[in-house]
Parts: C-alpha cells; structure tokens; sequence
C-alpha cells in the first residue's frame, strides 16, 4: 500500500485490512521518498495515497477498498 504518514484515508484502509484478517502490510511511504511516489504514479496512474495492492491486483484507494468490501469481492481476493 501506498501512503503517506498523515493520510486519514490510508489509516482507514490500513484498518480494514486488519479487521478481515491481513496482518502484514508492505506500506510505501512516498512523504519519505520522492522517488517511490513517482514509482505509484507510472503503476496506477493516480498521484493521491492510498494505492492498495493485493498481490498484484491494484485495488485503488480507500473508496475502492470499502466498496470491494461491500460487494463481497475483498474476502476473495485476499484469500488468494
């Protein structure tokens, strides 16, 4: 996952993955490193934290990471 050190939005992601179970998240700080925020931009398009992996499936941000959830497509895709 891709976040910052003040992002609310990654907070809320990071503890909606701990709530369904994961319980090691690789997070890319990119306040701390100018280039891994260039990296998250030429692999998602998207310039704003968190951009949420699951193995190799770019899941978006936190919108996208709740609503998965609520379209019962997160269970899946973390049991993978």
């Amino acid at each position: 996952m891709y976040s910052t050190g003040v992002c609310p939005y990654c907070l809320r992601a990071e503890q909606l993955l701990v709530r369904k179970g994961v319980a090691d998240i690789d997070k890319i700080r990119v306040d701390l490193d100018p280039a891994r925020r260039d990296e998250m931009v030429a692999r998602t398009g998207r310039r704003t934290v968190p951009q949420i992996y699951i193995g190799e499936t770019h899941v978006g941000g936190f919108d996208e990471l709740a609503a998965l959830d609520r379209a019962g497509g997160l269970d899946p895709l973390l049991a993978t």
